[in-house]
């Protein structure tokens, strides 16, 4: 199946409608109880923190999972289009400061596994503007979904692998099926180490 170059030509990255915004807050809500206290506590700062902790599924994984968006590009990006290749999958916006700190090492692990694995971005709730001039500031190369009128992606993955926070990093095998998930800011060496597990698999 068509594999999406890492290294094709750079992609716009794209906005949130809140009703994706708040199904993807609302899911962290059910299941862990630091998310939900920072969502009810109403603090202005537009994300739900991860602390970072990393979940490993064991065999058998959840999924496989099928999920299609409109991707920043036009057109239709998919589980179907990616079938064979292991995934990094990313939920964040450009207003989310754990977001913007990590995305040097997104780009930097795109690279590193060029040819290896597909990095997506799931954005769910920028403009287009902000989110192309963010794409500009972190030469972000690897094509984003533009989760923004229904949050399709975001349900797709619910009652398996909910992103809880923003940013939520999600590592998918060859078969669809999720390996891992980091809820917060991504560790360099965990990410890394995760990846090598699918990519090798």
């Amino acid at each position: 199946m068509k594999h999406v170059s890492v290294s094709g030509a750079r992609r716009a990255l794209a906005g949130l409608a809140l009703v994706a915004s708040a199904t993807l807050l609302l899911s962290g809500c059910a299941s862990n109880d630091n998310l939900a206290n920072q969502f009810r506590s109403g603090d202005n700062k537009n994300y739900i923190a991860g602390d970072g902790t990393v979940t490993e599924f064991n065999a058998p994984r959840p999924g496989p999972v099928e999920w299609a968006g409109e991707s920043d590009m036009g057109g239709q990006l998919s589980s179907a289009n990616l079938t064979g290749v292991p995934i990094v999958m990313n939920f964040w916006y450009a207003g989310c400061a754990p977001c913007r700190a990590e995305a040097p090492l997104l780009v930097k692990l795109a690279k590193e596994f060029d040819g290896k694995v597909q990095f997506v971005g799931v954005n769910v709730r920028d403009s287009a503007g902000t989110a192309n001039a963010f794409e500009r500031n972190f030469k972000i190369d690897y094509p984003s979904i533009i989760d923004n009128s229904n949050g399709s992606v975001v349900l797709a993955f619910t009652g398996i692998v909910t992103p809880q926070a923003v940013p939520t990093t999600l590592v998918i095998d060859k078969t669809g099926r999720v390996e891992a998930r980091i809820l917060g800011r991504a560790d360099e060496a965990t990410l890394r180490a995760l990846i090598k597990t699918v990519a090798t698999e």
